[in-house]
């Protein structure tokens, strides 16, 4: 079993059915980050050059031959941030920065050997979005990062040039405490195994036939 495997309670999550409001038992305090406001860019790089380190295995013979790249998707780091607010708009700021975008290329070297490699590359953002007024607990600008790689050709001194698709998803976020209604704690089931076991249907079988009513045969 699990929560989406045949257990249907009415402390598992999944779609709601009937009055929300039945089996509502308490107020709960959880430690989360308030996403106050969020946003994505999508920007597009066509023959970026991207210059490589920490390969794996190390001192690779040149020249290296393009395999493949994958992003290095999750939280990433925002440098040269400024939060400039709007004298007349003052919920609300101008965000700059660049955001970092880490991925992993795989190549062959010159003796055919497999490896890897990181980099990353910067992109500039410039947006408009809205920030809380001032707290005891700030707020932060936090940026996650993915990226399709479609293309990519080594063109010596540990460098590639790459074609990349590049989405970044900036959020104003606070660590907060907040009050929420709950059903109480979720019910976690035992988990069901994965088997082929050819003979667990016949196991399931009862050992003797069930005795069943029977309807005379005259009525």
């Amino acid at each position: 079993m699990s929560f989406f495997s045949s257990n249907r309670t009415s402390r598992t999550p999944g779609p709601l059915t009937g009055n929300p409001l039945n089996g509502l038992c308490e107020k709960a305090c959880l430690e989360v980050k308030k996403v106050f406001d969020a946003c994505q860019k999508q920007v597009q790089e066509v023959n970026t050059p991207v210059t490589v380190t920490n390969f794996t295995p190390a001192d690779p013979a040149q020249p290296l031959t393009y395999v493949s790249a994958r992003a290095i998707a999750g939280t990433t780091t925002i440098s040269n941030l400024v939060v400039d607010r709007f004298d007349d708009k003052p919920c609300f700021a101008r965000i700059t920065g660049d955001v970092s975008v880490p991925f992993v290329i795989y190549y062959t070297d010159a003796n055919g050997v497999e490896g890897s490699a990181t980099a990353d590359i910067s992109v500039n953002v410039d947006v408009v979005m809205y920030v809380p007024q001032p707290s005891v607990f700030p707020f932060s600008i936090e940026a996650l990062t993915s990226a399709a790689i479609p293309n990519g050709e080594y063109i010596g001194n540990n460098t590639f040039s790459m074609d990349m698709c590049i989405t970044i998803i900036l959020k104003v976020v606070v660590e907060a405490e907040i009050l929420v209604p709950t059903y109480g704690y979720c019910a976690i089931p035992a988990c069901q195994d994965y088997t082929q076991d050819v003979c667990s249907g016949f196991f399931d079988l009862p050992l003797y036939p069930q005795t069943n009513p029977v309807t005379p045969l005259n009525n």
